[in-house]
């Protein structure tokens, strides 16, 4: 028999190298945006500060948009994307104990992702759904093997989270983050790519 895998959904991950000066840095940054504007914003955050959604067009965070554009032109060029990426918005999050973020997408965008800082133990999973409307109307039970079941019979991909590595994946694609349940601060920044017009 012939098995033909067609409708994949890419998950791109790539992990920086040498990042605890830089991590230190944003985290410094984010602490101190947070100060000034200790309200934030609320979205798909519960318990948790979340920034307006203009830190690609700060300064001080530079050094990461220059990051997140390395990855995007990447995916570009393996996609056969024409034109060029555009960073639409970009904003930091921080989840105190007990914090997560409800399940969403991200409208009007290509690519979507996160940028994990600060990572303590148990401090909430990145939950990535799978996509197909149609595939959640059965649920057929599954060999309880001891290997681990191919990835193209999972409905959900659980990504926990690692200082210093970046994540992008379709807009569209259904995902929250799971509580917080260490007893310190989970640190990111989210952010929307698109197509230049």
């Amino acid at each position: 028999m012939n098995i033909e895998y067609h409708f994949p959904t890419p998950i791109y991950i790539k992990d920086l190298p040498n990042v605890v000066q830089l991590n230190q840095y944003l985290e410094q940054q984010i602490l101190k945006w947070k100060q000034n504007d200790p309200k934030g914003h609320n979205r798909t955050n519960v318990n948790g500060w979340h920034s307006t959604t203009d830190m690609n067009q700060k300064e001080e965070y530079n050094i990461l948009t220059k990051e997140l554009f390395d990855v995007q032109d990447e995916i570009f060029k393996k996609e056969f994307l024409d034109l060029k990426p555009v960073l639409g918005n970009m904003w930091a999050n921080i989840n105190y104990p007990g914090g997560f973020n409800r399940p969403h997408l991200h409208p009007n965008s290509l690519f979507s992702g996160v940028y994990w800082i600060k990572t303590p133990v148990k401090s909430g999973n990145l939950m990535l759904y799978d996509p197909r409307p149609g595939v959640q109307m059965v649920m057929p039970n599954r060999k309880k093997e001891k290997y681990l079941l191919p990835a193209y019979v999972w409905r959900e991909v659980h990504y926990e989270p690692v200082a210093g590595r970046i994540i992008m994946f379709p807009a569209w694609l259904w995902h929250e983050v799971k509580p917080n349940e260490s007893n310190d601060t989970r640190i990111s920044v989210s952010f929307n790519f698109l197509q230049r017009p």
